[in-house]
């Protein structure tokens, strides 16, 4: 991970950092595909990588224009969207969440993506720092993170004992986390209750098997499912009596009580930067996948008023947002 994090910077060094502003190019604007599942909607991470070309001197419409393809969430559908934009003849394709399972074959279009899981666990790269083939962008995944959250959980509710871990084991880079999540919970005295899906048909079956588990606490590894699930499964927390753990903010505004990792919107702001190289000629192999170097905590006191439970104040200080 920090090998991967200096090779960004190091080309950051090295010259190939962007422009404040980018003077109009002749000709048409670039078209740029974005591909995601229609259960995406509504899109905040669409608006944050349209931000961040802005903030680099791209106008909409003058200098770029995003080819937007939501589709069911099923890997025949993205494909043949994929396609629909290869023949729109766009400069590269976006690609996040559940759609990278559609692309993760193809090797003569390229493809930037910002995704939860494990890049290289998937097939798209060979290693962080040098992807090597036409896929490059951003991961979410840091097993020190997976580490932490429980730290955290176990710091606001210090009475926990047993702690049920909802996982999607087609997740790639799952078993990482799995351990890491696991060791963490051990070095607190903690018992991991582990509750895995393999489809987003078998979360209730996985949620029946926590219910009767009756843990002291839900920490929830975040991916595509579980994001499209975020309120239902921040409700399910509240009405079990579970203080619960999840990896986004989108989470904790959902209505779950803590959440602990990378901003994703800000991702894709910075992901507009890739895009500005892409653009200007780079080979995605030899751009390095980028991780977050920035963790944010967030609270929400509404959920722990409804669970009650009374949130030590220096957790209360340190969260990066309080949602009241």
């Amino acid at each position: 991970m920090r090998l991967a994090r200096r090779a960004f910077l190091g080309l950051l060094a090295g010259g190939l950092a962007p422009s404040n502003a980018r003077a109009q190019a002749p000709g048409p604007p670039h078209r740029i595909g974005w591909l995601s599942s229609e259960a995406a909607r509504p899109d905040p991470f669409v608006d944050g990588f349209r931000a961040g070309l802005q903030k680099l001197g791209y106008v909409d419409g003058r200098d770029f224009v995003l080819e937007l393809r939501y589709t069911a969430p099923n890997v025949d559908a993205l494909r043949a969207a994929f396609d629909e934009l290869v023949k729109a003849r766009v400069a590269f394709v976006v690609s996040s969440g559940f759609a990278i399972q559609a692309t993760k074959a193809v090797r003569d279009t390229t493809v930037l993506f910002a995704i939860s899981g494990d890049p290289v666990a998937l097939g798209i790269a060979q290693s962080l720092a040098r992807p090597g083939g036409n896929f490059t962008g951003s991961t979410f995944m840091s097993l020190e993170v997976a580490g932490k959250r429980v730290a955290l959980l176990k710091e606001a509710v210090p009475r926990i004992r047993t702690l049920a871990a909802l996982s999607n084991v087609q997740h790639p880079g799952e078993p990482a986390e799995h351990r890491a999540t696991e060791t963490a919970a051990q070095a607190v005295g903690v018992k991991l209750v582990y509750a895995p899906f393999a489809a987003a048909s078998e979360l209730d079956a996985a949620l029946a098997g926590i219910r009767e588990a009756r843990p002291d606490a839900l920490i929830v590894f975040p991916d595509a499912p579980t994001l499209v699930n975020r309120a239902k499964l921040a409700q399910f927390a509240v009405v079990q009596r579970l203080p619960s753990m999840f990896g986004w903010s989108e989470y904790a505004d959902a209505g779950g009580l803590m959440s602990y990792g990378a901003n994703t919107r800000e991702a894709y702001v910075r992901l507009a930067t890739y895009a500005d190289r892409l653009l200007r000629g780079a080979k995605p192999g030899e751009l390095p996948i980028e991780q977050p170097t920035r963790f944010e905590l967030v609270v929400n006191l509404k959920t722990a008023q409804a669970l009650g439970i009374t949130m030590p104040p220096p957790l209360r200080l340190a969260a990066d947002r309080v949602i009241e």
